[in-house]
């Protein structure tokens, strides 16, 4: 059973200019695993946490932290989520957490899927 869907777009430089604009703003966003990646896959990961924010309902008090892009070693990406992402789909009953990623032409995207 299909618990929420979110999607999200980024347009790259804009997004790239806000880094840039409030430089303490990548801290806050993601975790220090995910800092370092070239600035369209960052763009990516942020449509994630956009998606998976409202896929779960926009809770109130979410920690950027909390929903973690990971890659495998195939490539895919994965959700690893704890705190107050975790608690929040906990309530909901979500059993997994899909995610897909993209970005091309200026602009990255995310969907995610949480299934009970």
């Amino acid at each position: 059973m299909i618990v929420g869907v979110g999607i999200d777009v980024v347009d790259v430089e804009r997004f790239e200019a806000s880094l840039s604009r409030t430089p303490a703003l990548r801290d806050r966003l993601f975790t220090a695993a995910e800092a370092g990646r070239p600035m369209a896959s960052l763009a990516a990961r942020f449509a994630a946490k956009e998606a998976i924010a409202k896929a779960l309902g926009a809770p109130v008090g979410m920690a950027w932290h909390d929903a973690e892009i990971v890659s495998e070693d195939t490539g895919r990406p994965r959700f690893e989520i704890r705190g107050t992402v975790a608690a929040r789909a906990e309530v909901l009953g979500v059993a997994h957490v899909h995610v897909s990623l993209s970005h091309d032409a200026g602009i990255a995207s995310a969907v995610v899927v949480l299934e009970g």
